[in-house]
This record gives structure tokens, C-alpha cells and sequence, in this order.
């Protein structure tokens, strides 16, 4: 373990450029959720979709959540067990690989495969950092580290789509990803490097001996993962170089046709791919240590984690496929939804029998503890339509021509929810987190009941940056609040796993928040659609059929009126049940004299 707090407690330099750097690898994984907005329909024209086939784009973002949300559970416990700082490098890792994958990937599976990696290193950031706070920080001193998290993971949502926009505007949409693997793996050397410094002197180990300090390279394994790595790129790029060559081509040359990985190129990956997972499992020193991951991955109860990633993802795919328009889930949708249900069933009788469970037994049970997960429910359901319908409520009115016109309306609302997140991370040392939840998400409320009170010219005026920017900041405000009562109500122990599962809770409530409310004011939609009368007994001329227009463009704004007004009230319902629930949580004020530790 190496200590990152000095005698008295306070967090050490080295810690603390430990938390900027995890903090900013939060943040660019988060970009990464929004930065295939503008870049989707190139990706699409990659792998053979056109634009016109939108639906089929689904898998890329789905694949993405359910990365993102399915293994966040495991990998929390796997950061409890064996510490923050592994799991934060093997998250990038697995992010930098999932980036190199959907950089170049040339079919749906491939490219939905990258992304479905690239979440499950972004994602698993989250509670491993937010578990780290815990751990350099004492409770009463945890709400500003706690909201600069909070807000540099948000801070995503803005970088994401303008970061697209900038590399598009230069190079292609391989480059976003490339320059993700880039900064994946620099990210992963820093922390890397940082876990390797002793803190204390006086403390430290002694250094190793000169043999043992010289610790062998894996020849045998790195020859194998370089083999494998340039054959699998050479398979997926597949150069006209070589090709066209009449010696290289023939290595190209599929043994079935269709299958690109069934040809000799393709073999010379997949052999000594599989040589290669053999020889960690069984050499002494291999080059990457497999046996002590799975030994990890038991220790967390990987049976448990998998029923509840079932469980996850079957509603993860019954929303995210749907088609809003249309629907509140996917034709599957019920298949999904079943499937979800019994591996619930199955795992809540596995979490009673299990003796090292995924979520220890008390682990949440004090009041605070769950009602943190309750609350960041509503707050993701509230907050989706934030996300969603203010850019779609821009496009139906003034901006129906002008895509990025729309997208920047959302971003006064986006630059203020950081703000408000830090803003929020200091209340929270001098105010109850019940208090301070309650107060942001009462703001969030009111701003949702001015959106709704817009009508077509609304946007033309300033006034309407009021309950956009009060809407940001009282979101912000809500996010530190909401893990400092968690992290203060659960023990060191299990920070990892219940950090992680306020973030699932959060990105399910946004994924059946979205579903319900749009359900709900599409209902209202075609109420307004009955009482207009056919076109063909209005247009009997210009004019007429331009009000015709007018009278369906104004059904389309009460739609999205609607939505903010459910919104309103989700976020009424976080404020009521943070201020009844949180009452109990220690979150200021609290003096502690132990030391902390981290690493693995």
C-alpha cells in the first residue's frame, strides 16, 4: 500500500495530482459518450449503413450503455478488493483498446465490440474515483473533491461534441478515437507511475535487491501480443498494398468466404492470441497477469455480477432500442424486460447464499445509503430531458434549419451544471446534503416549469438563458450531495461497488425517464393532432396551408412542454425525498485522525 496522506491527515501533493489525473480521465471517458453526436453518420457509412437506415445505428450508442452500466457493479468491487489505482489502469486500458477497436473497425460487430469496450473502461473510472475521494479525504472535507469529480464528469457532455467537431473539421472520424487511445494510455502510465512513489520515507519498504529489482521481460508473451496485435490490425485494415500484392494477398483470402478472420492472416491472430491468454494463465511471470485478474473477478463474484448485468442490460436494450417516436420500448422489448426479471429473481436468491457477495450483505442498508440510489433515479430521469428535449424543442421552433444552432442552446445549460457541481461540493461542508440536494433540484424544478411555459419565439429572447442556466447549476448542485451521503453512510470497504451503484441507478433512471415522459407527451401530441382538421379541408390555398403548418409545428411545442413539465415534477419528487431521506447522513462537520491508504 503506498500512503498517500501525511502524518497529520492532510492529502499529500502526489495524491493529490493522483485525483487530477483520474479526474481528467473521468472526464475525457465521459466526452466519449457524446462525441460520436456529429461523427455517427460517417461511423454509420463505414460499416455499410446508410444515413437513411438511422435505427440501425442503435448498437453503437446501446452497446456503448451497456458497457457503461452493466460491468460498473464488478468492477467497484474489484476496486474494494484490490484497490483504486489497478482498477483505474486497467480501466484505461480497456478504454485504449476499445478505442483502437472502433478506430478500426469496418463492419456493425466490430465497431459496436470498440464501443461496447470503450464503456466498460469509461465507466468503471467513475466508481473507482469516487472511491478514491473517499479514501484521501476525511468525511467532513469530501464535498469539493467530490463535486470536482461530479463536474468534470458532466464537463464531458460539453467537451464531447465540440472535441468531434474540431478533429471532423481537420481529419476523419478514425482520428476521435486515435487520439482517445493516445491520451487512454498516457493517462494510464501517469497513474501507473504515481502508485509506484512512496509518500512517507521513513515509512517506505526497503529497496529490492539488484536481482530482484531486475525483473524479466516476458519475451515469449510480448512476441505473442505483438504477433497477434499486428495480424488483427492488418486483418481489420486490410492495406490495397498488400492486397493487390500477388504474394500478400493470398494471406488475405478468407478459407470462408464472408469471414475475414477465417483466412491465414486471420489465423496468425487468432493462434497466437490464444497461445498467448494460455501463457499468462500459466507462466511464472507472464506478461500480463490473467490468473491474478480472475482471481479478482471471483473474489468480487463474478456469477453475481454477471446476473446483474444481465438484468442491466435487458433494460438497458428494452429502452435504449426503442424508438421514441413511436414506442416506450423495443418490439423485444418484452423478451428483454423478461429476461431482465428473472436474472433479478436469480440474483437477489444468489446475494442471500453467496458468502463473498457483490454487494455485501448491509452493505447500503442504512437509510441515506439506498436513499442516494432512490434519488439519483429521478435526478437521471429529470435530467435526460434536459439532454434530449432542449435541443429537440430548438429544432421544432426557431432552429427546425440549423442543427448546430440547436445543440448550442443546450450548452448554456451544460456549462452551468459544472459550476453548479463545484458550488455544491462546498455547500455540502457547511450544509446538510439533504439540504443542499433539495435546494438544486427544487431550481432544476422551477427551470423545467419556465421551459415549459415557452412558446415558438421563446428563445429569441435572453430571458430564456434564466432557467437554462438555472437549470445547470441546480443540477450540479445535486451531484456531490448525492455521493457524500452514500460515501459517508457505507464503510470504506464496499465505497467501490455502492459509488458504482448510484451511477447505474442514475443512467437507468435517464433511460426510462426519456421512455416514460416521451410516452406521456406524445399522448398529449396526438390529442392536439385529433382536433386538427385533415389538410385537405384547410389548404385551399398559400396562406391557409402555411397556418395548417403553424397549428401542427404548435402541437409538436406542447409535446415538449409536457415533457418539462414530467421533468418538473421528477425533479420535485429528488428534491422531497433527498431532504426527508438525507437527514441522517454526516456529511459536515466530522473529525477523523485516521490515516488513509490506497493502491493495491
Amino acid at each position: 500500500m503506498n500512503k498517500v496522506t501525511d502524518r497529520g491527515g492532510a492529502v499529500s501533493g502526489t495524491a493529490r495530482v493522483l485525483l487530477a489525473l483520474a479526474s481528467v480521465a473521468v472526464a475525457f471517458a465521459a466526452a466519449d459518450t457524446y462525441v460520436v453526436v456529429l461523427a455517427l453518420p460517417d461511423m454509420m457509412e463505414s460499416t455499410g449503413v446508410s444515413v437513411e437506415q438511422l435505427q440501425k445505428a442503435a448498437p453503437i450508442i446501446s452497446g456503448f450503455l451497456l458497457g457503461y452500466v452493466a460491468m460498473l457493479p464488478l468492477i467497484g468491487r474489484i476496486a474494494d478488493l484490490h484497490g483504486r489505482i489497478p482498477v483505474l489502469v486497467a480501466c484505461l486500458l480497456v478504454f485504449a483498446v476499445g478505442s483502437l477497436v472502433t478506430a478500426l473497425a469496418y463492419d456493425m460487430p466490430s465497431m459496436v465490440a470498440g464501443r461496447f469496450l470503450q464503456g466498460v473502461g469509461g465507466g468503471g473510472l467513475v466508481p473507482a474515483t469516487l472511491a478514491l475521494v473517499a479514501d484521501l479525504y476525511p468525511v467532513h472535507r469530501r464535498g469539493v473533491p467530490l463535486g470536482i469529480v461530479s463536474a468534470v464528469q458532466e464537463l464531458g457532455s460539453v467537451v464531447g461534441p465540440l472535441f468531434g467537431a474540431v478533429v471532423l473539421a481537420v481529419a476523419d472520424w478514425r482520428a476521435i478515437f486515435a487520439i482517445n487511445l493516445a491520451v487512454g494510455l498516457l493517462l494510464a502510465a501517469a497513474i501507473r507511475t504515481l502508485r509506484t512513489e512512496k509518500v512517507e520515507p521513513a515509512e517506505a519498504e526497503p529497496p529490492p535487491s539488484g536481482k530482484a529489482r531486475r525483473r524479466r521481460l516476458d519475451a515469449v508473451g510480448l512476441a505473442l501480443l505483438t504477433t497477434a496485435s499486428v495480424a488483427a490490425i492488418l486483418v481489420m485494415v486490410r492495406p490495397s498494398a498488400l492486397l493487390s500484392d500477388i504474394t500478400w494477398g493470398s494471406l488475405f483470402i478468407p478459407y470462408v468466404d464472408g469471414s475475414r478472420w477465417l483466412s491465414p492472416i486471420g489465423l496468425i491472430a487468432i493462434i497466437p492470441a490464444l497461445l498467448l491468454v494460455a501463457w499468462c494463465l500459466y507462466a511464472k511471470r507472464p506478461l500480463l497477469d490473467l490468473r491474478g485478474w480472475w482471481s479478482s473477478l471471483r473474489d468480487a463474484d463474478l456469477l453475481g455480477a454477471t446476473l446483474l448485468a444481465i438484468s442491466l442490460g435487458g433494460v438497458i436494450l428494452a429502452f435504449a432500442t426503442a424508438d421514441p417516436e413511436i414506442q416506450v420500448f423495443s418490439d423485444q422489448g418484452e423478451w428483454y424486460l423478461g429476461g431482465a426479471a428473472v436474472a433479478t429473481v436469480l440474483l437477489v436468491l444468489h446475494l442471500r447464499r453467496a458468502e463473498n457477495p457483490l454487494v455485501p450483505r448491509g452493505a447500503i442498508r442504512q437509510v441515506p445509503a439506498w436513499g442516494s440510489l432512490v434519488v439519483s433515479f429521478f435526478v437521471g430521469a429529470a435530467l435526460i430531458a434536459a439532454l434530449i428535449d432542449i435541443p429537440i424543442f430548438a429544432r421544432t421552433t426557431l432552429y427546425h434549419t440549423d442543427q448546430l444552432a440547436a445543440a448550442l442552446v443546450l450548452v448554456r445549460f451544460l456549462v452551468a451544471l459544472p459550476v453548479g457541481a463545484i458550488a455544491g461540493g462546498f455547500l455540502t461542508r457547511v450544509l446538510p446534503s439533504g439540504v443542499v440536494t433539495a435546494v438544486g433540484m427544487v431550481c432544476a424544478s422551477v427551470s423545467f416549469y419556465l421551459m415549459s411555459q415557452w412558446d415558438y419565439y421563446a428563445l429569441e429572447s435572453w430571458e430564456s438563458n434564466i432557467p437554462l442556466v438555472l437549470g445547470g447549476l441546480g443540477f450540479g448542485l445535486a451531484l456531490a450531495p448525492v455521493n457524500a451521503a452514500l460515501l459517508a453512510t457505507t464503510e470504506d470497504a464496499v465505497h467501490g461497488v455502492a459509488s458504482a451503484l448510484v451511477v447505474v441507478a442514475r443512467m437507468v433512471g435517464m433511460l426510462v425517464g426519456i421512455s416514460a415522459l416521451t410516452t406521456i407527451a406524445l399522448r398529449r401530441y396526438w390529442a392536439e393532432q385529433r382536433e386538427i382538421p385533415p389538410p385537405q379541408e384547410v389548404c385551399d390555398g398559400k396562406s391557409r396551408c402555411s397556418a395548417y403548418f403553424q397549428i401542427i409545428r404548435d402541437a409538436g411545442i406542447v409535446q415538449e412542454q409536457v415533457v418539462f413539465e414530467g421533468a418538473a415534477i421528477c425533479a420535485l419528487v429528488a428534491a422531497v425525498i433527498a431532504l426527508v431521506l438525507f437527514r441522517s447522513a454526516q456529511t459536515r462537520g466530522l473529525a477523523t485522525d485516521k490515516i488513509l491508504h490506497v493502491g493495491g
